[in-house]
């Protein structure tokens, strides 16, 4: 059951696809929910590359807060590259999915080789999405982590253990669209969870909110961030 002192929904969204036009439109409308939040100080969003990028940058400029990249990556299940056993983040951490590699047939060599080719992504993306500048601290912060959905929301909750480690004052998590079920387990491990439209039933696609979708690449997110740079958010 949500608890609804931890979760902010639109209830009007509840269990409807393709509500959004695209990502910078449930980019805006997310950073109106946020705006309307009192207790919001020191805020740094941090994005999720590359989906959660679009909506990073709206909700940083609602916020007037810096934008921090938080890289993520997935540590991918070598004959099945779109699905994941864990992730590593910015910070090294690598978190697994004991309960999947349960029913892996994989060897430690291939544990160690999937983590490995995972670590050196982030540190890639960690050069090519540098803003050049000091990274904003979450230090006594309030951490508001982005991204375009939330399915499993294994990679979030990654993000949310790293960005918990920097000692920030609150951490929220902030989607347009999520499964309930995932919503619900993150409402145990953030502060607060902003999840517009909350779809329950056996299956989820994050897609299946937008109207237009596609997957965004590293090359789009960089001119993403040049466009932010601009702004003065990077």
């Amino acid at each position: 059951m949500l608890d609804m002192g931890r979760v902010i929904e639109d209830a009007s969204l509840r269990d409807r696809s393709h509500v959004f036009e695209d990502r910078t439109d449930a980019g805006r409308k997310l950073a109106a929910s946020l705006s309307t939040l009192e207790d919001i100080e020191n805020p740094v969003v941090c994005p999720i590359p590359a989906g959660g990028v679009p909506l990073g940058i709206e909700v940083a400029r609602a916020l007037s807060a810096p934008l921090r990249m938080a890289v993520v990556r997935k540590v991918q299940i070598p004959w099945n590259p779109e699905a994941g056993f864990g992730s590593v983040t910015w910070d090294g951490r690598v978190f697994l999915n004991r309960a999947m590699l349960a029913g892996l047939t994989l060897t430690d060599e291939e544990i160690d080789a999937a983590v490995d080719k995972a670590r050196q992504n982030v540190r890639e993306r960690l050069g090519r999405f540098s803003s050049g500048r000091p990274v904003p601290s979450l230090e006594d912060a309030t951490a508001v982590l982005i991204d375009d959905g939330l399915a499993t929301g294994y990679t979030m909750l990654a993000a949310v253990e790293a960005a918990s480690a920097e000692s920030p004052r609150r951490v929220i998590v902030a989607v347009p669209t999520g499964s309930l079920r995932s919503v619900e387990f993150m409402a145990e491990k953030a502060d607060l969870v902003v999840c517009l439209n909350i779809r329950s039933g056996y299956s989820f696609a994050v897609a299946a909110a937008y109207r237009r979708w596609h997957d965004l690449s590293d090359s789009e997110v960089e001119s993403l961030l040049i466009q932010a740079r601009d702004m003065g958010l990077f």
